[in-house]
């Protein structure tokens, strides 16, 4: 690669996952290019999940070749932030919000490092533009579905990622809320940030991401948001067929 040619975000080829000997993600190959927005869209069981967790190496692959940023996933992993489903989340855990968005910190401090004055500041600044500083001392269960995903949110803005990987960011989350997020994402992408999201409401797509990645188990397509989103690539994605199993 030249000095002058940017990396892809995201590089993955000929990824398959397999759980107890039945393949959740098969044959994935595909390259979105940085400073992109893709929406991951798909029935229920089609892999999605399982496909953010294996690009992430969170979950192990049969086979195939994931790169971030022109490295290696586990290299560039400081560089990626992650937000995982709300239903993943032990909400009862006893720590608070500003505490919660300092974790975002602790990737690029390496191992021996601690958070200071820096990081709570870069904290402080991530929790106020997902607008929730005048919750920063309460417990992270006691804020509404909405409100906790903005942690999450500002928690993946206190990493300062290049890459951000999210599993259904607007699921349960109120329309302010969810209006916040998107903001937050665009203004993350006009910097140059690579966004790959699991969304599910097909008339919101277009509008959030400019591109599209249809997946049942395989790709069915993926390329800008109006030229994948179409009747017949939806169809062919939301066909069962006899091999879809409930996974991802």
């Amino acid at each position: 690669m030249s000095s002058g040619t940017r990396a892809p975000g995201v590089e993955v080829a000929g990824l398959q996952v397999s759980y107890s000997g039945a393949v959740a993600v098969r044959d994935a190959s595909f390259e979105i290019s940085a400073g992109t927005a893709t929406a991951v869209i798909g029935p229920n069981g089609a892999g999605k999940s399982t496909l953010l967790k294996a690009m992430l190496g969170l979950v192990p692959w049969d086979s195939g070749l994931v790169r971030m940023l022109g490295l290696p996933v586990e290299r560039a992993r400081t560089r990626v932030a992650y937000v995982p489903q709300r239903g993943e989340v032990d909400w009862s855990f006893p720590i608070t919000v500003a505490d919660t968005v300092l974790l975002g910190t602790y990737p690029r401090l390496g191992l021996f490092r601690r958070p200071g004055r820096a990081e709570r500041a870069l904290a402080a600044d991530a929790l106020d533009q997902v607008g929730l500083t005048g919750v920063a001392d309460r417990q992270i269960g006691q804020l509404s579905g909405g409100q906790q995903q903005r942690v999450f949110i500002a928690r993946a803005l206190a990493q300062q990622p290049e890459v951000v990987l999210l599993d259904e960011p607007f699921v349960g989350v109120d329309s302010v809320s969810e209006q916040v997020i998107v903001e937050i994402l665009e203004d993350l992408r006009q910097t140059g940030a690579t966004i790959v999201a699991v969304h599910h409401n097909l008339s919101t797509a277009a509008d959030y991401f400019g591109h599209a990645l249809l997946l049942n188990r395989a790709p069915v397509a993926h390329g800008p948001a109006a030229e994948v989103l179409t009747d017949e690539l939806l169809n062919r994605t939301y066909r069962p067929g006899p091999e879809l199993a409930a996974t991802g």
